[in-house]
């Protein structure tokens, strides 16, 4: 491998690395969730971290896996179960550079709330478009399964049930976002807990006005040029409260 790419390869996981305490300090991931990127020089492989709680996570930590969702290393680090999310969301969407799947709390009753779809209700989350689709694992697993994407199967249909969108929420479970690059799915990540806590206050107060779908394409892309401005706030916040070894 040359010079050059071991060093992107090298970039890519310290950006991971930032990534992970992000959202952990951003309060998306706890000591479950977890965010990956496609890999700088094998656009089929992606970069995750070993099976661990993302605020803890070091670059030594952070893996290689195939499309299929393989580890490269054999005989390697646990892994996490759920890693087929990503494998399959990379599969089906080229344009998908980085995935980041939480249990953010906010999010969680928009999964299992019937006839009460996640919608932006304000600029910072114009990604979420018209109302944010739920992925139903019962239709795929039947009604006794531990609501875990364990396999490539079940990785392929959450992939089909976010589509061409920003974000899918988990029933029960919570939610996977993906962005173009990794910052831009860390930035996604955030606002969908935010937005999801905006909605919930919203609607206790009376009928809720949301964004149109114009308006959420232009907040979109007005956003997508500022997201190095939250980005530098969150990774100096996370830096200086960092846990990780």
């Amino acid at each position: 491998m040359s010079d050059t790419a071991s060093e992107a390869i090298a970039s890519a996981a310290r950006e991971l690395v930032d990534a992970n305490h992000i959202l952990f300090d951003q309060g998306v991931v706890d000591g479950f969730g977890h965010v990956s990127m496609r890999h700088p020089v094998r656009s089929d492989h992606f970069l995750l971290a070993r099976s661990m709680a993302p605020a803890l996570v070091t670059a030594k930590d952070v893996l290689e896996f195939d499309p299929d969702g393989t580890p490269v290393e054999a005989a390697g680090p646990a892994v996490y179960l759920e890693r087929f999310i990503h494998s399959e969301i990379y599969r089906t969407r080229p344009d998908v550079v980085s995935v980041v799947h939480s249990h953010s709390p906010a999010v969680v009753p928009f999964s299992v709330v019937s006839g009460t779809r996640l919608r932006p209700v304000c600029h910072m989350c114009g990604f979420l478009g018209a109302a944010t689709p739920v992925f139903e694992i019962r239709d795929f697993a039947g009604p006794g399964s531990d609501l875990l994407i364990r396999d490539s199967r079940l990785g392929a249909a959450l992939a089909q049930s976010l589509g061409q969108g920003a974000a899918v929420l988990m029933r029960g479970h919570g939610s996977t976002v993906v962005g173009g690059t990794l910052r831009q799915a860390v930035f996604r990540a955030v606002y969908t807990e935010v937005g999801a806590r905006l909605q919930s206050e919203a609607m206790r107060l009376g009928p809720v006005t949301y964004l149109t779908e114009e308006e959420a394409v232009a907040t979109a892309a007005t956003n997508d040029g500022q997201i190095d401005r939250a980005w530098l706030l969150w990774l100096k916040a996370a830096r200086s409260r960092s846990m990780a070894a």
